[in-house]
């Protein structure tokens, strides 16, 4: 259908489908109707759909929302490919790990206004150092936890539930000596790890909140349906 809507003929649309179902590992299910597919053979369809005319260029808008994981990889693979033989992508989307993967040249948004732009490595530059993140055991230690770790950060703490984010340097050693403060004041630590800085730091950092997804639209009730409801 979307091959003739390109004035491509019958016989070139046939051809180019089965191309395209090939392409996208859906030749099994060539034959089934859409409606039998899983979320992520949807979102390779609506991507092949995107590729009938074989545009130069191609905007794809949160193409992996909802999806899970093992089908979030599999059209990163299909988006990969398209980047090495020749497609530009303009992509957006609210996961950071995602636009680390993939993307060579990112602008990051808060708010519809632009407050950062470069590569991955450029904007993780900017934060500098490592990461180190501690999780207590109690809602009630994450204070003590900040107060003590204080001393050890070289910027800003953050704070996520019961897990401290701390900037640091000196890595493995800096980590053991604020560990040993935090045992010391009788703070119980859950899990602790040291890590290179990511997106989502940068977007942190950049913006003091976490990325925000998208909250679903409220589905609409139909008014007899309110009146039954509220009886």
């Amino acid at each position: 259908m979307i091959g003739r809507l390109y004035h491509l003929g019958a016989k070139r649309s046939r051809a180019r489908a089965t191309e395209l179902l090939e392409r996208f590992s859906l030749t099994e299910a060539g034959s089934r109707p859409v409606g039998t597919y899983s979320g992520g053979m949807r979102r390779r369809l609506d991507l092949a759909g995107a590729l009938v005319a074989a545009p130069p260029v191609l905007f794809l808008d949160e193409p992996t929302t909802g999806l899970d994981p093992h089908s979030r990889n599999e059209l990163w693979d299909v988006i990969r490919d398209l980047v090495v033989q020749g497609s530009t992508l303009l992509l957006t989307t609210q996961y950071m790990e995602e636009a680390d993967q993939l993307a060579d040249d990112i602008v990051v948004i808060d708010r519809g206004q632009q407050i950062a732009h470069g590569t991955a490595d450029e904007l993780k530059k900017q934060l500098g150092g490592e990461r180190m993140e501690v999780c207590v055991d109690a809602d009630a230690s994450v204070a003590d936890a900040r107060r003590i770790l204080a001393d050890f950060t070289t910027g800003e703490i953050h704070v996520q539930e019961r897990r401290v984010t701390v900037p640091i340097v000196g890595g493995a050693r800096t980590l053991t000596h604020a560990l040993r403060s935090l045992d010391t004041d009788g703070v119980q630590v859950q899990d602790v790890g040291l890590r290179k800085p990511t997106l989502d730091d940068v977007f942190l950092t950049l913006t003091g909140h976490v990325a925000e997804r998208e909250a679903p639209h409220p589905t609409p009730i139909d008014p007899d349906q309110r009146v039954l409801q509220e009886a």
